[in-house]
């Protein structure tokens, strides 16, 4: 700052280096301490003034750390006499007030306490810069100015001010060092602890409840958890939360719109920090939302799974904070563990529901596989008919399992099924088996049993129809139609070129496969029909009952 008085005598404090020197001592608006009050004591003694002062000159004002004799703790620039000092390169020593062109318009010269002399010496730090002076004042001019064994006491008493000075700054830097290893070795526990938790807990809303306490406690926070955001990022659901006593808890669903731009930062996977929401131009505009929940600062860390946020870790403070970079790093750490310890235990969950798929499926197809074995060997006339119709099917079962398994949690498309079946008695070069349709989804249910009856039906078109000559050729189509509520898959099966077609005298286990097997499991409808020109199987199930996976 600049000051220009009406004699043109400029004063300026504003240098950003000094102000950078006495801001690190960090004594600015501090309680009294004792050295500093002896000192203004002894410099009273020693120059027999009624006024000392440790003077420290900031930017826009003057702040006494230690005054004698003094009413004001601070001044204005305007009524500093100490600023002065700043560029002298020894002791300030004006006589009169009244006479000097500097200071005879101060308002505590031309008004109270009505001083008259001024003996500064400059607190000088270590790089030649000046904080502000320790000085005497007197309320009568002294023309002799000091003695010159008080000017030397004056200018020991400055040196001894600047060493209180250091030894003050270094002794709260080590304090702050060693409440900083305190915190350190606390969080590093935290850790510890939070680890021990997530290896035992069970469940999701037990992990997310553990890691709020620990954080909450470690912290110091009014309130901490975990909620989970829905696939549009547009809302979050906190199951469980911390509070400390007195606090109200969030559990609920909430809009993040409801809370300034909250949502796009964490969207983007950005810690958001707030010292003040009344401050952060990201939520000023919400601050009443905020102030009724009692939050003024906040801490959310996001969890991301897959490059997308799936949830949001909080931390909350009823005051101002300036989160520290070790607590953000803490808070993310933890986060971090949480969003681990949740894949883990989805990881588990799903494990668990696939081992019992499994069982499910090798259950049924062990089921199937007896049925199928125990009717060919009843309906077979040798024993190497059976033989050779067992293993054909069993062929074609098998092929009907790697489809599934080599699509997603055991489904495959219709063509997928339909091709794998036929895969046996494909002849593509001549183009014998056409296959036509859209795309159509097949679930575990019917994918077995459709991949059974196209079996079926190329073997007896192999062994008595249109496959069993050289010009004839089958085509199997589908198509979904809308007849109902929901749409329906139509499936055919129409042989052409072959043998003049005899219908059969009996069903035989082939048919009722078909028939009863594919029907039943996906709510279906099969007829077969035996023109003279060729077979005709005909298929109709409602497209839920084809998708079905169980």
């Amino acid at each position: 700052m600049i000051s220009r008085l009406e004699n043109l005598v400029e004063l300026d404090t504003s240098d950003p280096d000094r102000l950078a020197e006495l801001e690190a001592f960090d004594v600015l608006d501090t309680v009294p301490e004792e050295g500093f009050d002896d000192a203004v004591q002894i410099a009273r003694l020693i120059c027999d003034a009624p006024v000392a002062l440790v003077s420290l000159v900031a930017k826009d004002r003057q702040w006494f750390k230690a005054r004698a004799g003094f009413p004001s703790c601070e001044t204005d620039l305007n009524s500093s006499v100490c600023a002065y000092a700043l560029a002298e390169p020894d002791l300030l020593v004006i006589p009169d007030l009244t006479a000097d062109p500097r200071t005879h318009n101060n308002p505590l010269v031309t008004g109270g306490p009505f001083i008259r002399f001024y003996a500064g010496a400059p607190l000088r730090t270590e790089t030649g810069r000046v904080l502000g002076s320790l000085c005497v004042i007197d309320h009568v001019p002294r023309p002799d100015g000091l003695t010159e064994g008080q000017a030397d006491a004056l200018r020991r008493l400055a040196r001894q001010v600047m060493i209180l000075l250091r030894e003050r700054r270094q002794l709260i830097q080590m304090r702050a060092a060693e409440t900083q290893a305190a915190a350190a070795a606390t969080r590093r526990t935290a850790l510890i602890e939070l680890g021990d938790y997530l290896r035992d807990v069970t469940t999701i809303p037990e992990m997310t409840a553990a890691a709020a306490e620990i954080v909450g406690r470690t912290m110091n926070a009014s309130r901490t958890g975990y909620g989970e955001l829905n696939v549009t990022g547009e809302f979050i659901a906190i199951l469980r939360d911390w509070t400390a006593p007195g606090e109200g808890s969030l559990v609920g669903r909430h809009r993040l719109a409801d809370y300034g731009s909250i949502g796009p930062v964490i969207e983007r996977g950005e810690t958001f920090v707030v010292r003040a929401v009344t401050e952060d131009p990201r939520t000023a505009d919400h601050a009443a939302s905020f102030q009724s929940l009692n939050i003024c600062a906040m801490l959310n860390v996001p969890v991301r799974e897959r490059g997308r946020t799936v949830g949001l870790f909080f931390v909350h403070s009823p005051e101002a904070r300036a989160w520290t970079s070790e607590e953000i790093a803490f808070a993310r750490n933890v986060a971090d563990r949480v969003q681990v310890g949740i894949a883990r235990l989805r990881a588990e969950e799903e494990q668990a529901t696939l081992n019992r798929e499994l069982s499910h499926r090798m259950k049924n197809t062990l089921t199937m596989v007896q049925a199928i074995a125990s009717q060919t060997l009843r309906n077979a006339p040798d024993l190497e008919t059976a033989q050779e119709a067992l293993a054909a099917r069993l062929i074609a079962l098998g092929r009907a399992h790697d489809i599934l398994l080599s699509g997603s949690r055991e489904s495959a498309s219709l063509e997928a099924v339909v091709r794998g079946a036929l895969a046996i008695h494909d002849d593509a070069q001549i183009g014998r088996l056409q296959v036509k349709g859209p795309f159509v989804h097949v679930g575990s249910r019917g994918a077995l049993s459709l991949a059974l009856m196209i079996h079926e039906l190329a073997t007896n078109a192999a062994k008595y129809g249109a496959l069993s000559t050289p010009d004839g050729f089958v085509r199997l189509e589908w198509s979904l139609v809308q007849t109902g509520p929901e749409p329906t898959v139509r499936l055919c099966w129409t042989e052409h070129g072959g043998p003049p077609v005899t219908p059969p005298s009996r069903r035989g286990f082939g048919s009722r496969l078909i028939e009863r097997g594919l029907a039943g499991s996906i709510d279906g409808e099969v007829g077969l029909s035996f023109p003279p020109e060729g077979v005709i199987c005909e298929l109709t199930a409602p497209l839920s009952g084809i998708e079905a996976d169980a």
